[in-house]
């Protein structure tokens, strides 16, 4: 069976000090159809890895701004490199032909393993439910919550970093900070019976079973005091939270989807965010309705 091609170009981040070790190294990759970025320095390589997650990072074992322990924990030792998550350990000078075959394979199984995260359910940078598999959840909570004629509820969040006031960090290193804070704190006290996911970067949704308005607002409530009582104890400084929701009583009665109700939360989310000033938590409103304002 002949290979399949990928969609898009391999994006190959080149981390180094040397210029000409960045150009010999891009004369070699950008035939073979790699896209190219260059980093100069640790710092730059650990923001431009973030920024737009390169599907390889071909990078010098030390900088003069940072040790090799910390981009990406790579030492001289080919054991150690290894050990610490490095796929391969190259020796200078490069072998061109030995580089694009070693790396064609590594990219083959990156883009494979790729494809199966965005097929799967969770999603990887939480492991909580991604946008999939909280939908195919909150489907079958729906489902349920019709059978027997209970309520259903969906609340979203998101942080405001709006009044942040340290200033060591940059708004994307807070922001990262904010979403991991916000992860382990769901996954540690939310309930079992929840399905929680991330629907976006910075913004989480929990459908939640046999919970009406009340008791969607009460969430809210007990999930932001933990989050922001976590960033206390964890040096996110600044972080508050702003959240949306939407609940029916009865799924049989009043015959919404759990998709409407996501959209709802997911809109009153969206006026909180619009409207910094305003009430951090909102119950989401159909138009023409009368807003209404928790909190």
């Amino acid at each position: 069976m002949a290979e399949s091609a990928p969609s898009r170009p391999p994006l190959a981040l080149i981390a180094n000090d040397q210029e000409w070790s960045i150009r010999s190294l891009e004369s070699i990759l950008a035939p073979h159809g790699y896209a190219i970025l260059r980093a100069y320095t640790g710092r730059q390589t650990l923001d431009l890895a973030s920024e737009t997650t390169p599907d390889l990072i071909v990078i010098h074992a030390q900088f003069p701004d940072m040790t090799g322990i910390e981009v990406p924990r790579t030492r001289q030792q080919r054991l150690e490199a290894l050990h610490e998550g490095a796929w391969d350990f190259l020796s200078l000078p490069v072998d061109a032909e030995e580089l694009v075959l070693r790396l064609k394979a590594s990219v083959a199984l990156k883009f494979e393993v790729d494809r199966t995260r965005e097929q799967g359910l969770v999603d990887n940078l939480t492991g909580l439910y991604n946008l999939r598999g909280l939908m195919r959840r909150a489907r079958e909570l729906g489902s349920d919550a019709y059978r027997h004629g209970r309520a259903l509820a969906c609340v979203a969040f998101a942080p405001d970093l709006s009044n942040g006031e340290d200033l060591s960090l940059t708004e994307d290193q807070r922001l990262w900070a904010a979403v991991d804070l916000m992860a382990r704190v769901f996954k540690d006290t939310g309930r079992v019976s929840d399905a929680i996911g991330r629907i976006r970067f910075g913004e989480f949704a929990v459908i939640a079973p046999g919970t009406d308005e009340p008791g969607a607002l009460k969430m809210a409530r007990r999930l932001t005091a933990a989050i922001e009582a976590a960033e206390r104890r964890n040096d996110v400084a600044g972080l508050t939270l702003l959240a949306g929701y939407d609940a029916v009583a009865d799924v049989r009665e009043s015959g919404t989807q759990p998709a409407v109700l996501m959209a709802g939360a997911t809109t009153a989310l969206r006026q909180s965010q619009a409207e910094p000033s305003g009430p951090a938590i909102r119950r989401y409103a159909a138009e023409g309705a009368e807003q209404l304002n928790s909190e």
